[in-house]
């Protein structure tokens, strides 16, 4: 005949076991959570394209240096302006300005520097200017 075997489970051991199992179950997840997140931080920091901040390059036109001012934060251009500007300057260069706002607009509206679009009546001024905005934000890549 087989014998019967009674066991007897207490109370307290059962809270034991279940509070034990959570405490493992809690720590395997935890680990697992950590562990996997490690890869995340490096792709946060490839989506960022710029160092916050304001970058300057500096063009010459006719023994005048002008100086481009590029204000960028983590992901896009918010403004681009020329610093040191005199009214000699604007009377030789009339296109200056107005190639410079054009490229400020195109910037604003989220065109990336390589695709901007130059017109033709002022092609080289742009050029110049792209130039030195390139140069800029070329001290502001991460």
């Amino acid at each position: 005949m087989s014998k019967t075997k009674i066991v007897i489970f207490q109370l307290k051991e059962i809270i034991y076991t279940a509070i034990f199992v959570g405490l493992g179950i809690l720590l395997i997840l935890l680990l697992i959570f950590m562990f996997w997140h490690k890869n995340d931080s490096t792709d946060v920091a490839a989506k960022t394209q710029y160092k916050a901040g304001v970058y300057t390059s500096t063009i010459v036109l006719n023994d005048t240096s002008l100086n481009i001012e590029v204000v960028v934060d983590k992901n896009h251009i918010n403004n681009v302006s020329i610093k040191n500007i005199d009214d000699a300057i604007t009377t030789m260069f009339p296109l200056l300005q107005p190639s410079l706002d054009d490229i400020t607009e195109q910037l604003n509206k989220g065109v990336a520097v390589s695709k901007l679009t130059l017109s033709d009546e002022s092609k080289y001024t742009q050029e110049l200017l792209i130039d030195g905005i390139n140069n800029a934000l070329s001290k502001a890549t991460p």
